[in-house]
């Protein structure tokens, strides 16, 4: 087997991966309700803007479970991977990769998707 070179392009595209992956394995499970829906996608965003070659991280939460636990005698749940839609911006000499995380009905999954790559 010939090892092939790892580019810069191709590093650039695995920061994203690693990025997205650790906004969902870190927080999934994490308690919330409407009263702190903000403040976790605010947390999420810092977590992942702390790491290196971030440029931007967007995160928002799906309501809906949020306003359905409300009212009961505790009214919260616990942040599922199909409730989290985020995008984060990853630069990397000079390449800039753009990534989704969503959850696919079709597949009732929460999918990591690359968007879009560019030279910078």
């Amino acid at each position: 087997m010939v090892p092939l070179e790892i580019s810069d392009r191709d590093q650039a595209a695995f920061e994203l991966g690693i990025k997205l992956g650790a906004l969902f394995h870190q927080f999934v499970g994490t308690p919330i309700s409407l009263r702190s829906k903000e403040s976790l996608e605010r947390a999420m965003e810092g977590a992942i803007e702390n790491q290196p070659y971030v440029e931007e991280a967007e995160v928002r939460i799906d309501e809906a479970p949020l306003r359905a636990a409300a009212g009961r005698e505790f009214d919260y749940i616990s942040l599922e991977g199909r409730m989290i839609g985020a995008r984060v911006t990853v630069s990397y000499r000079g390449i800039r990769c753009v990534g989704r995380l969503s959850y696919n009905a079709d597949l009732d999954f929460p999918l990591m998707t690359l968007e879009r790559m560019e030279e910078v």
